[in-house]
């Protein structure tokens, strides 16, 4: 049996050293980077197994990070680390692509019980990355060839969240969800004039992906 690979974002290092040493003993074969940056060129060359992602970093909140991943069609699960507990804030990380909340302080135990469980559950192929379009939730821009394109945070959440259904219809619901606050009040038109924004800015790209309207639903990326 494969030993599962685990790769954890935190950027306290004390805490850091404890995941990665209280994770090996239980059995995983587990590596740490301090910040988003990191992981994502770490992801580059290879997705792990599973991903354990602090939310509060210092280049990016790591809700962002989990949505660049999904754009790029990684889709191993998500276990977030985080101070906060409020329901908002657990909602948001859902929204964003994660698959589990533990708030800090916790026992390594149901870290561990956690990873397994999602693990166990996990499953079947990645998608592709959308059109070969790289997200980078540090900086916030999306990236084709030598072509950059600078984004907003909510146009950023926007985009990834589409590109993360790769090529499914997306409610305007869920968008409203992935881009901002939950209990904000986002009307319709508001979440199409920042969909028409990014039709704007996407046409920049070499190889600009669409946004198609569903109707009766929402929008979609080809």
């Amino acid at each position: 049996m494969t030993t599962p690979n685990l790769l954890i974002l935190e950027d306290e290092p004390g805490l850091r050293e404890v995941l990665v040493r209280s994770l090996r003993a239980e059995g995983f074969e587990a590596s740490a980077v301090a910040t988003g940056r990191e992981l994502l060129e770490r992801v580059a060359s290879g997705a792990p197994d599973a991903l354990v992602i602090d939310i509060g970093l210092p280049d990016a909140d790591g809700r962002d990070v989990c949505q660049a991943l999904r754009a790029r069609g990684i889709d191993v699960p998500v276990l977030f680390l985080t101070a906060r507990d409020a329901l908002t804030d657990r909602l948001a990380g859902f929204s964003a692509g994660g698959d589990d909340y533990v708030t800090k302080p916790f026992d390594i135990e149901e870290v561990t019980a956690r990873i397994g469980a999602l693990l166990r559950r996990a499953g079947g192929d990645a998608p592709a990355s959308s059109a070969g379009t790289l997200f980078d939730p540090t900086e916030r821009t999306i990236a084709q060839d030598s072509v950059r394109i600078e984004l907003t945070p909510t146009e950023f959440r926007l985009l990834a969240a589409l590109a993360g259904r790769q090529g499914r219809a997306c409610a305007r619901l869920e968008l409203t969800r992935a881009a901002w606050p939950y209990g904000a009040i986002v009307h319709d038109n508001t979440l199409d004039v920042y969909i028409a924004r990014l039709r704007r800015k996407l046409g920049s790209l070499p190889r600009p992906p669409r946004i198609v309207t569903v109707h009766g639903t929402g929008y979609r990326l080809e």
